[in-house]
């Protein structure tokens, strides 16, 4: 069966997975932008973005791990955009541009029905409002075998962790703090939901460490 796989989710010394005040202009919250600088750096990034350089070390072969083998993402609706409560028209189509990095289908969960929105590049946002577990076994039927990668944010992250449905969870640890935002794991008990560590690496920008579920 195909996994769901956190990747990439960066965390501030203090645990934060977003700052304070998430709004249009700041969209990880204020501050949040500094947990992201270990992956603007990297080669992988760059070239996503049709830019040349970059880094090719430890950070760039982990931020390349997250897309390898995905067929469908899980997105909250806050990481779709800042628009909230009923959607006033369709006019708002995620931060990405016309055409978003995903390439996949990729399920928003969301409390208000909107239709499909398909995109430049193979992405197609499904809105889901029947909650998160329909919202993975939507994923997993257009996965085709190939795992599904959650993005976050933080409170897309938590209600997957408690639930026990993240098979495998990457946290890039950010040497900063922020003292207040989302937390991300405060009051998950990750031990008795059956997690542990399965490996660590030191990166040039970032400490990246590996949970897994146990079987």
């Amino acid at each position: 069966m195909s996994k769901l796989r956190v990747h990439s989710f960066s965390v501030s010394l203090d645990g934060y997975g977003a700052g304070p005040g998430q709004d249009l202009h700041h969209p990880l919250g204020v501050g949040g932008t500094e947990l992201m600088d270990w992956l603007f750096a990297t080669q992988w990034w760059r070239r996503m973005h049709g830019e040349a350089g970059g880094e090719t070390g430890i950070d760039n072969r982990v931020a390349e791990q997250g897309f390898a083998g995905i067929g469908a993402w899980i997105i909250g609706r806050n990481m779709f955009g800042p628009v909230r409560g009923p959607w006033p028209d369709d006019s708002w189509k995620g931060w990405w541009g016309e055409e978003p990095p995903y390439r996949t289908p990729v399920f928003v969960l969301t409390h208000h029905r909107r239709a499909p929105l398909p995109m430049a590049g193979g992405t197609e946002f499904h809105f889901v409002t029947a909650g998160i577990h329909a919202a993975l076994e939507q994923a997993r039927e257009a996965a085709a075998g190939q795992d599904i990668r959650l993005g976050g944010g933080v409170a897309t992250v938590r209600q997957y962790l408690r639930a026990g449905l993240v098979d495998e969870l990457h946290r890039a640890l950010r040497p900063v703090t922020l003292g207040a935002g989302e937390h991300l794991l405060q009051g998950i008990d990750l031990p008795a939901l059956g997690y542990e560590c399965s490996d660590y690496l030191m990166g040039e920008r970032a400490t990246h460490v590996f949970l897994r579920k146990r079987a």
